[in-house]
């Protein structure tokens, strides 16, 4: 599929039909490769001059908002499919791939009446899309709360043992609780161990022999226990914290080490079902953003061929997608098929004119021009 379109419209000065052959033959003769379609715009209502030049200073601010949009969705879907390890499925307009709607671009008459004012059209247009954009806004930000806080569980779960959630890592058994002892979790460095064995008894006194046991090893510290009379812990505290080693603070409760495995599953759950209709939003709104801006861009390439050529509207507007390599030859095709005698109204930026830069391309050319990425 291609991703990248020219939308021209050439001046028409006998027929459209006539018009539109010498460019399928001239296309077919020196740029074989080049798809190019007819891009059907109806008789919009044209207004006054001066409602027409006010337009055109917002349709191109308008263009980079609405494509900026769709682009914005369309990077969410990749997101969203990636991290689901789902297939990526095609964008689509109502069940019609993107390419094939704007190659085959039909204008929606019930939902944009041609006898509306093109100010009306376009900021109707602007209107709908801002609130997609909004309701993307808010959505996105729903499904990060909750997969921001499983990634803060996640973290304390696999982080290192000095930062870490330990409940997982002690079972009851490895707990002795009574009336006057206790049990602490010491988190000693790797290459400490040694160390730790030869000294945790004469840390402080009260401290039961041969009471401490190794639960757990990450890559920086090893996890041990030691029992000892509750009246030393503060002292016991102290001491190891002086030869390096660290006493965290923990307290088995199997029932708050339930209510977080449930807490997990609820947020496991409430993350999924957040993706799934995030991203089936995603394929519907992607298909209403891109139906408007392709309605949009007709009003464009029909307000500024009007500024372009003159009244009565008379032009050929088409979509074509050649290659890097035949940019140059294609240009120069649709030049020679342009009449400089009735692009009076366009002047390039050189010159000054007024309609400088309405073709919406870097370079001035003596047709209405402008660019199409759909990815």
């Amino acid at each position: 599929m291609a991703t990248r379109y020219w939308v021209v419209s050439l001046p028409v000065q006998n027929s459209a039909s006539t018009l539109w052959n010498k460019l399928q033959d001239q296309i077919s003769k020196h740029s074989f490769d080049t798809p190019l379609y007819r891009f059907n715009i109806p008789n919009l209502r044209v207004g006054t001059l001066d409602s027409l030049l006010a337009l055109s200073d917002d349709l191109l601010k308008s263009n980079t908002f609405i494509e900026g949009v769709s682009h914005k969705i369309r990077r969410q879907v990749e997101e969203l499919e990636r991290v689901s390890g789902t297939e990526s499925n095609a964008l689509t307009v109502d069940g019609v791939p993107i390419d094939s709607y704007l190659t085959r671009f039909v204008w929606d008459e019930a939902k944009y009446p041609t006898m509306s004012p093109l100010r009306e059209i376009v900021d109707g247009i602007h209107t709908q899309v801002a609130k997609i954009e909004d309701d993307l806004k808010v959505r996105v930000a729903e499904y990060n709360n909750v997969r921001g806080q499983l990634n803060a569980i996640n973290r304390k779960q696999s982080g290192s043992l000095a930062v870490r959630d330990l409940s997982n890592l002690v079972k009851p058994e490895d707990i002795i609780t009574s009336e006057h002892l206790v049990t602490l979790l010491a988190i000693v460095p790797k290459y400490s161990q040694k160390d730790w064995l030869s000294s945790y008894e004469t840390l402080t006194s009260y401290v039961v022999p041969r009471s401490s046991k190794k639960l757990y090893e990450d890559n920086e510290y090893a996890l041990y226990t030691v029992t000892l009379f509750g009246r030393v812990a503060d002292n016991f505290r102290i001491s190891a914290r002086e030869r390096g080693f660290q006493i965290r603070d923990f307290e088995y409760s199997p029932e708050a080490q339930e209510s977080r495995k449930q807490e997990i599953e609820k947020l496991m759950q409430d993350q999924e079902s957040l993706r799934s209709s995030l991203l089936q939003w995603c394929y519907a709104s992607y298909g209403e953003v891109f139906s408007s801006w392709m309605h949009f861009c007709a009003v464009r390439v029909f307000a500024e061929s009007i500024l372009r050529y003159g009244l009565p509207p008379s032009f050929l507007a088409c979509v074509l997608s050649p290659s890097v390599k035949g940019e140059k030859k294609v240009r120069s095709i649709l030049e020679g098929l342009c009449d400089s005698a009735n692009s009076t109204y366009w002047k390039t930026e050189d010159e000054g004119g007024a309609m400088a830069g309405l073709g919406g391309d870097a370079d001035g050319h003596p047709y209405v021009s402008f660019t199409i990425n759909i990815a």
